[in-house]
């Protein structure tokens, strides 16, 4: 089966959006640990970073649930039990989401030691999760989403490789 590049390319995107949601994280991580340390952003715009963080990681999930999921399940049953997994993390990271959007939208500028504890867990759980959802994702699909021949996935990026990161393919603001 021939493909063109931008179709057998797929599966690389899809790396190159998680390392771009992992650099997000990342930094999301270094403004709270910086403001809970007393040195950062004020707890208006470290909220904001959260929720644009989070409106980027959902929106990437509900790409892959509703769109490239239901797709390789179509073409490769035998994938049904990853993607039933990934879609679990998702509901599980979605859960983290809220509570992380919920603590850090109620932050005090000079939070005390027990919510910087509650703030610091969730994006710790945050971060666990993710990286073993990435990894599993990328172990378990990458090979096939580069050999998927998807019609019309040519003509736009899908959902599930839409970023906020003007550096990366199919980017958009959310």
């Amino acid at each position: 089966m021939e493909h063109s590049g931008r179709l057998a390319a797929f599966g690389n995107q899809l790396i190159e959006v998680h390392l771009w949601l992992r650099e997000e994280l990342a930094r999301l991580r270094e403004d709270v640990d910086s403001h809970l340390d007393g040195h950062g952003e004020r707890p208006r715009e470290l909220r904001a970073h959260c929720l644009t963080f989070c409106s980027a990681l959902s929106r990437h999930h509900t790409g892959e649930d509703d769109g490239v999921f239901p797709v390789l399940a179509e073409r490769f049953p035998a994938l049904r039990p990853v993607l039933d997994e990934l879609k679990r993390d998702h509901h599980l990271v979605s859960d983290i989401l809220l509570r992380l959007e919920e603590l850090l939208g109620g932050i005090q500028p000079d939070p005390g030691p027990s919510e910087a504890r509650r703030v610091r867990a969730e994006l710790d759980g945050l971060t666990a999760l993710l990286e073993s959802h990435f990894v599993y994702e990328e172990k378990r699909i990458v090979t096939t989403l580069n050999s998927l021949n998807a019609p019309g996935w040519d003509a736009a990026t899908p959902d599930f490789l839409l970023t906020t990161d003007p550096r990366q393919p199919g980017t958009s603001r959310v």
